[in-house]
């Protein structure tokens, strides 16, 4: 496990080439002597859904600067001359849904008609993390993908039509966060030939199939409000209530595709049709002063597609679950 500090000034611990799991990741930072203060409460964390997310669409999140360069070259590039663009999975109630009944039906597939009209919905409980949120930690403006239109753009413009390799780059432990990238790449890019493909296995974390990534999700809460009880006799999922909250390592799926300093382009309408107005999270990434309200972002957005009369759309913001991190490190149990 390496550490480098990010060009935001945050630390990041660090495995090249391996999408870790929990309990190997914990090894791994035993090893080195890691503190962290989450990543070794397993044991009095409740039990918790490991579910199978297919997610068919990419978000870009970005602040007022970030917005103005990308309508200035009708694309997105990397910050600071750098040579990823990195772009995270939409993760929303449909996706949970779909996950939802995956799980079930990998659980107990002999259920009777009955039984599977008896079940209640259980797995958006879980849901608490910043991973399935419309708030945003790192600007006020989204920009919403397809992700076959991401990769079909990326081919053309990058490929030469051919499609791009997609590799595992690596697992990252943050304060709280897990994050396990994905890097896409040029085909023949021997600068990158020494991290595996992504696999195709069914548990690898993450794999691309049919035009989705496919997220097995390791640590889907962030505040463990509820715990997961199986009920083999009525072949039920149910999720009960906790008397303490507790508080753990998250996970997420970032997607880095390899840029060299270019852009990677869109058409300028279709950017705007792409892009939501997003309120701050609890816990932010960038700086406070990098977010802005709904009034000068909707004239902010005018100004830059005086072309495009729409107003400027919300990403539907959900009620957060918990604590501000500050609240938390005063509350939560060690």
């Amino acid at each position: 496990m390496q550490r480098h500090t990010n060009r935001r000034g945050y630390d990041e611990d660090f495995v090249d080439g391996r999408h870790l799991k929990l309990n190997n990741l914990k090894k791994k930072a035993l090893r080195v002597d890691l503190e962290h203060k989450y990543l070794y409460k397993d044991s009095v964390i409740p039990a918790y859904p490991r579910p199978e997310f297919h997610v068919s669409h990419l978000n870009h999140d970005t602040n007022q600067d970030g917005l103005r360069g990308i309508r200035s070259d009708d694309g997105f590039k990397s910050p600071d001359k750098g040579s990823l663009l990195w772009w995270s999975l939409v993760v929303g109630p449909d996706e949970i849904t779909s996950a939802e009944r995956r799980l079930l039906e990998t659980t107990y597939p002999d259920r009777t008609e009955e039984q599977a009209q008896m079940q209640q919905s259980f797995l958006g409980k879980f849901a608490t993390s910043q991973a399935f949120q419309k708030t945003s930690r790192l600007g006020s403006y989204r920009f919403t993908f397809p992700l076959e239109e991401v990769l079909q753009a990326y081919s053309d413009q990058f490929c030469s039509g051919a499609k791009p390799e997609m590799r595992v780059f690596k697992t990252v432990l943050y304060k709280k966060e897990v994050m396990y990238a994905v890097l896409v790449h040029m085909p023949g890019d021997q600068r990158f030939s020494d991290l595996p493909l992504l696999p195709h296995n069914r548990k690898s974390v993450c794999a691309y199939k049919d035009g989705c990534y496919i997220w097995r999700s390791q640590a889907m809460c962030s505040e463990h409000r509820y715990e997961l009880v199986l009920r083999p006799d009525e072949q039920q999922i149910e999720a009960e209530e906790v008397p303490w909250r507790q508080y753990y390592v998250w996970d997420n799926v970032a997607i880095a595709l390899q840029v060299d300093e270019q852009v990677l382009t869109f058409d300028s309408n279709r950017l705007r049709e792409n892009l939501k107005f997003c309120e701050k999270a609890k816990v932010i990434t960038a700086r406070p002063y990098e977010f802005e309200n709904y009034e000068v972002a909707q004239t902010r957005v005018a100004d830059l597609w005086p072309d495009n009369p729409s107003p400027l759309e919300k990403a539907e913001a959900e009620v957060e679950p918990g604590k501000t991190e500050q609240e938390e490190n005063l509350t939560d149990s060690d």
